[in-house]
């Protein structure tokens, strides 16, 4: 089978079957566990079952429904410590975990063979796991993940979208558009069969998520980033994704207008086919979590969930 074939097939994969399909094939068993004790709440780490899950419980519980946090292309659970801090001290109790290959999660299927429907069964099995239906959060193609539970798994007490890839395509941006931000690494993914050259350099990195001022150095950010599949930013597109005509749970999108990668004005017009409430948040770029604002719209996304009365 030639690469072009078994990229087609990959693509075009049933959904449903992944979803059905047994796919976590690390060893299992929990093979690292740590606590920290802060003042508000408890931090927990483990890596059980190949799969890295970073839990802020509060002391003083204000709020049953979790929150669950899905990172994006290249991040992990690491990406979420400034808002799972901000809601543990506002009494949510929140779970991030890192896909395989991601942060100290596990290599399972080579990075170049991972797709949005294996990313999903990963996703779907964190939801199950859960005593309650949570707030899912998505972050980029985290935000794609949440679309894609949302028509293939089912329904949410709400869902988060920040910065999230869009409704129909991943930016709003056209492909010349992407290609000339970055001609070499576009040339360098082709050559590696990842889109991990994309983010080979600090300044690269800053470039596509922060801005000046943001919580994380250049070099610290950088750091902490990962590889990531080219397939996944193939196949949030027609032929292979068309979103759900109607979701039921009520949404917030987050747009940052200081996106280099996804359209502010895209993700306006994404959010009003969903019919989901559309903040711009100034001054910020991709990684709203980790920019100089991150407080404050953590404050907006904890104003809209108790506006809502989420349990």
């Amino acid at each position: 089978m030639t690469d072009r074939e078994w990229q087609t097939k990959l693509l075009s994969a049933d959904v449903h079957h992944t979803l059905c399909t047994e796919t976590n094939e690390a060893p299992p068993g929990l093979t690292l566990e740590s606590t920290e004790e802060r003042d508000a709440f408890t931090v927990s780490r483990t890596l059980s079952d190949g799969i890295e899950r970073v839990v802020y419980s509060p002391r003083r519980r204000a709020y049953q429904t979790p929150l669950l946090l899905q990172h994006g292309m290249w991040h992990g659970a690491w990406c979420w410590a400034p808002w799972q801090a901000l809601f543990a001290e506002w009494g949510w109790e929140s779970h991030a975990f890192s896909l395989p290959g991601h942060g100290t999660s596990l290599v399972q299927r080579p990075i170049a063979q991972c797709t949005l429907d294996y990313y999903l069964y990963f996703l779907k099995a964190e939801v199950q796991r859960l005593s309650r239906p949570p707030v899912l959060m998505g972050h980029s193609m985290g935000g794609a993940l949440t679309q894609w539970y949302l028509k293939y798994v089912g329904d949410l007490p709400a869902a988060v979208l920040v910065a999230s890839w869009l409704s129909h395509d991943l930016s709003g941006h056209s492909p010349l558009h992407a290609l000339m931000r970055d001609p070499w690494g576009f040339l360098l993914m082709a050559r590696s069969g990842t889109a991990t050259p994309l983010i080979r350099t600090a300044r690269r990195a800053a470039e596509m998520f922060i801005t000046a001022g943001a919580l994380l150095s250049p070099e610290a950010l950088h750091a902490n980033l990962g590889p990531e599949s080219r397939l996944v930013i193939l196949q949030h597109h027609a032929p292979f994704w068309s979103p759900p005509p109607r979701v039921n749970a009520p949404l917030l999108w987050l747009a940052a207008e200081k996106d280099t990668l996804i359209s502010a004005q895209g993700a306006a017009r994404a959010a009003a086919f969903y019919k989901a409430t559309f903040v711009l948040v100034k001054d910020t770029g991709h990684d709203v979590m980790l920019e100089e604002s991150s407080a404050s719209t953590a404050n907006t996304v904890h104003e809209w969930l108790t506006e809502r009365d989420i349990p």
